[in-house]
């Protein structure tokens, strides 16, 4: 297609000059062929200005319009629907917030973790409102060459204009994710483009430029907010941030049973448990526990999604793909021992608390223990956190028991353990009491670390001592069958406790 558009452009310059000397020769008005020349010459112009406008490789911010979607189909986000519904009201009751003089709102920004559903919230604000949707990303905007990313924004905003006129309405939506890439803080140096780009933004924010009786609404989304420019963030442009936070366990047993519409279950299948067992789940990962499960169903030549298939979903989004690693006896014994340090101190610490153990290696780890928490927590106390850091030592200190020393598998669990320490010490839970963690020296941070974990390190020995039948007990069982539930665990441990 390049070619022939190339071949093209050639033909055109060739023949023109052609056709011009030959109308001359036959005595066409020389007025009238230097008038035309000069238009063609004014349209190329214009034509090629407006591709370096929208890039160096013919690049166009793209108009999406968006799928049908309702704030039905978005589950486990109540608390964010309330409030932009409440912000869009303001552009679709006019009348009413006219006569009580509010000023319109100018821009909705949507902050929180990847995969949260900021971008649905965006497209069912659309449906919402009755209004044409334009989006885009925030890396469309920003090339090389200084200008071109204005010349978008302005193209964006017009575009969203013409949509609404043309689609009859009085209001348009425009959506820009990622808007981080565009937005952030500008620090004084010589990034023009960025800077030209942001502050074409802010005028078309500010209604400086455009038609008022089209009201534009733009709504951003963002993982990063602390990146933005402070003229962004201001009352007047963005005026409603709306935090979209993980879902709660009601909220993912929604999102779940959102999923679930098209697919066949079981019906002994409960969703409600699978939504226990996937806490700190965002929905677009819930979303993949439902398909990864339809996938496992048709590998089992199966017509219909079991329990079986969502507790391997689950694995393989938490943990990753299961992989064929070969292990000698004497590796597949240690990962044993040592998941089921994890396991015991769970149980002893959080009763009830173990939903799986097993030696199926997925992602990087060569075995695993899934945790299957009671409640949704968003607060932690020092007996929580220090059980928690408790958790993570057990498969160490059970390699310790029983072999005398420890492996390279336990990197990761002090990498976890430290981490709790140090919020325990900013926290204010520590010996040290309430300080600021810069007015620590390495040495205070190392001292208070060193002791916190050989406290919690003597406490799970003491632990895990008295479970060394247990530890023999269940070694061969997981090892045969190489998983070994919750279930089963707790009822290993009240027989050895007999």
């Amino acid at each position: 297609m390049r070619k022939l558009q190339s071949y093209g452009k050639e033909i055109a310059i060739g023949f023109v000059p052609v056709l011009f000397l030959f109308l001359l020769y036959v005595g066409f008005p020389p007025v009238i062929l230097i008038t035309g020349a000069i238009a063609l010459l004014a349209l190329f112009m214009l034509a090629r200005s407006r591709g370096l406008a929208m890039g160096t490789a013919g690049k166009k911010t793209v108009a999406r319009k968006p799928e049908f979607l309702t704030f039905e189909d978005i589950g486990g986000q109540d608390q964010p629907k309330k409030e932009l519904m409440e912000a869009l009201n303001f552009l679709v009751n006019r009348d009413k917030i006219q006569k009580l003089g509010i000023r319109p709102l100018k821009g909705i920004l949507l902050t929180g973790p990847p995969g949260t559903g900021k971008t649905l919230l965006a497209k069912a604000a659309a449906h919402y409102t009755h209004s044409a949707f334009i989006a885009a990303s925030g890396s469309e905007f920003v090339e090389m060459y200084v200008g071109v990313g204005a010349g978008r924004i302005r193209d964006l905003f017009k575009e969203a204009r013409r949509e609404a006129v043309k689609l009859k309405r009085d209001s348009a939506i425009v959506f820009i994710d990622e808007i981080d890439g565009i937005g952030g803080k500008r620090d004084g140096g010589q990034h023009r483009e960025y800077d030209q780009t942001l502050n074409q933004l802010l005028t078309e924010m500010d209604g400086i430029q455009g038609d008022e009786n089209i009201k534009v609404l733009l709504v951003a989304a963002t993982n990063r907010k602390e990146l933005l420019d402070p003229a962004l963030l201001r009352p007047g442009r963005f005026d409603r941030h709306i935090q979209v936070d993980l879902p709660d366990k009601s909220g993912r047993e929604h999102i779940l049973k959102l999923h679930a519409r098209n697919k066949p279950l079981f019906p002994e299948v409960s969703l409600a448990k699978v939504a226990e067992e996937t806490f700190g789940f965002s929905g677009a990962q819930l979303e993949s526990v439902m398909n990864e499960a339809a996938i496992y169903a048709m590998r089992d030549d199966s017509e219909m999604l079991s329990a079986y298939h969502l507790t391997q979903a689950i694995d393989k989004v938490m943990m990753g793909e299961r992989m064929d690693r070969e292990t000698t006896k004497e590796e597949r014994e240690r990962v044993a021992i040592h998941e089921l340090g994890h396991a015991i101190v769970a149980e002893s610490v959080r009763p009830n608390s173990v939903a799986q153990v097993s030696l199926t290696p997925r992602g990087q780890a060569l075995g695993y223990v899934r945790h299957n928490p009671q409640q949704d927590r968003y607060l932690y106390t020092q007996a929580i956190l220090e059980e928690q850091i408790m958790i993570a030592l057990g498969g160490c200190v059970a390699e310790e028991l029983i072999y005398g020393g420890r492996s390279t598998g336990s990197r990761g669990d002090f990498e976890q353990a430290t981490n709790i320490v140090r919020t325990l010490i900013e926290s204010g839970m520590s010996s040290l009491g309430i300080i600021h963690p810069q007015a620590l020296t390495q040495e205070q941070w190392s001292k208070e670390n060193a002791a916190i974990l050989n406290d919690l390190l003597d406490r799970t020995r003491a632990m895990l001592g008295k479970h060394i039948n247990t530890f023999k007990f269940m070694l061969s069982i997981l090892i045969k069958e190489e998983t070994l539930s919750g279930q089963q665990l707790r009822e290993h441990l009240q027989q050895t406790a007999a």
